[in-house]
């Protein structure tokens, strides 16, 4: 499970980079880095 968070983490951490790029608002950049975070830290906790 703890590996599935990671590799989630890592793909919303990607989509905040191509987002960025693209200049899409910044709520949703925020919005998805948050997720991204939350993601890759309950990962990291749960190893």
């Amino acid at each position: 499970m703890a590996t599935l968070f990671i590799i989630l983490g890592l793909f919303f951490a990607g989509g905040v980079w191509s987002f960025w790029k693209q200049k899409l608002p910044k709520g949703v950049v925020l919005v998805l880095g948050f997720a991204s975070a939350m993601c890759l830290a309950a990962g990291v906790m749960r190893l």
